[in-house]
């Protein structure tokens, strides 16, 4: 009998991108259900508020189904207690990210023995792509519509005007 998989992948997603949706997708195929948990992070100062993150989210993810978009402001283990999630999805496009990511995968684990962090490198068109990128292209009105789904681009379109 297998078992029912739930992994988080959490992150600022200021805003979320292609790359974001990139490995949304792939790890779509290996879990039962994402929960994308967006998190405050008003201490990284976001461009957008935690509602718009949340509502970006899920417009990029309405076609997907056993997609969650869920915001959240506290330790990430007691949110994977609350949500019986045990497995945390991160992005890696480069060797900063890995060293990083690595220390968070063992301060959570530090927290929490059971919960399991893997790791997902983006396609190779993706590899670039992160929401800093875009956001330092956007206050130049620069083209950021290859870097963003749609109706996300849509949607920051109408928060910046």
């Amino acid at each position: 009998m297998s078992k029912y998989t739930r992994a988080l992948y959490p992150g600022t997603f200021d805003p979320i991108t292609v790359g974001h949706l990139d490995i949304i997708k792939r790890a779509y195929k290996m879990f039962d259900e994402i929960i994308i948990a967006v998190a405050d992070s008003q201490a990284k100062k976001p461009m957008f508020s935690l509602e718009q993150r949340v509502h970006m989210a899920k417009a990029a993810t309405m076609d997907l189904p056993n997609i969650k978009v869920i915001g959240f402001h506290k330790l990430l283990v007691d949110l994977s207690d609350e949500l019986d999630a045990n497995i945390l999805v991160r992005g890696l496009r480069a060797v900063s990210d890995f060293e990083y990511e690595l220390q968070m995968g063992y301060a959570n684990a530090s927290l929490k023995k059971d919960l399991e962090t893997v790791f997902l490198m983006p396609s190779l068109e993706y590899g670039y792509v992160s929401s800093s990128v875009v956001r330092s292209i956007l206050p130049f009105n620069g083209k950021v519509d290859h870097l963003l789904h749609p109706t996300v681009h849509k949607m920051i379109k109408e928060y910046r005007s």
